[in-house]
């Protein structure tokens, strides 16, 4: 159809992984002199967000609104906004696939998702043809999820919104459902990300994609696809899908880091998460 699958997932080429992180943010993130508390640490650490090197930022979302965010890796969390994010109930045992206490409700799982192709935020022709995929991918699944895509500027009406920010090297941003049960809006894609091959573009949309929805890192608390070593920490507090696998090191398109070899496909268990959570 678009493409073979060639190469299997998170296979390291000459010992190089990335991470579906922010890298130094030119344009739209101002660093703020602050760092995060205790308290916030550990209400992150409850929530299923790995907690190292959170920082604290200020950043402009594409309608011009500015918002302090505790930022982890690629996730986003509003700073005002940390007290109304459920905690995940803690689960003995290694990590498996895991989901936001927050998911989309019924009523916003029409989603409509917007490329945008307006000025220095557009997205680039390959970013373009990489959503497509990823959306296809998500519309391929039998669950309640359809997403109607469309590009162009107008972004008020849409649900998540895909567009590029000023930033070398691959990855990009989002955050979690709120509370209300609507998707997180804002799909940031670093423009270093044109860089990798179509694929690789198509696995990191797909993958802040999945955050949007509610999917955690599958190996958020030790991060082992990005080359941790170290101990796991006693009971990570989040909350399991049952049926997907029990493993840090399975493949799926939620592990935190990504290598230039990604085919941008879900894996099995990718799919039993998103199917059994909607």
């Amino acid at each position: 159809m678009k493409k073979i699958k060639i190469l299997l997932f998170y296979t390291i080429i000459l010992g190089t992984i990335f991470s579906c992180q922010k890298k130094e943010i030119t344009e739209e993130v101002q660093g703020i002199n602050k760092e995060p508390t205790k308290e916030q640490l550990d209400k992150l650490f409850n929530m299923g967000v790995n907690i190292d090197n959170v920082t604290i930022e200020e950043i402009t979302t594409l309608d011009g609104k500015k918002d302090i965010y505790l930022v982890s890796g690629d996730i986003l969390i509003p700073s005002n906004d940390l007290d109304s994010y459920s905690e995940l109930k803690p689960l003995e045992g290694d990590n498996k696939q895991y989901r936001d206490s927050n998911l989309v409700s019924s009523n916003y799982r029409n989603i409509d998702i917007l490329g945008y192709t307006g000025g220095n935020f557009a997205l680039t022709s390959k970013m373009q043809t990489a959503l497509r995929w990823a959306v296809n991918n998500y519309n391929a699944l039998s669950n309640s999820l359809n997403f109607n895509l469309t590009f162009g500027t107008d972004f008020s009406t849409a649900d998540m919104v895909v567009y590029k920010i000023n930033v070398a090297g691959g990855g990009g941003n989002a955050g979690f459902p709120n509370t209300l049960g609507q998707p997180y809006k804002w799909v940031r894609i670093n423009s270093g990300t044109d860089a990798f091959t179509t694929n690789v573009n198509e696995h990191v949309i797909g993958h802040e994609i999945g955050h949007c929805l509610g999917l955690r890192h599958q190996d958020w608390y030790n991060r082992q696809s990005c080359g941790y070593s170290g101990p796991l920490p006693a009971e990570p507090p989040a909350i399991w899908i049952p049926g997907t696998p029990t493993s840090a090191y399975e493949d799926s398109i939620m592990l935190a880091c990504f290598s230039a070899n990604e085919d941008g496909e879900f894996t099995d268990s990718d799919k039993t998460a998103l199917n059994i959570l909607y």
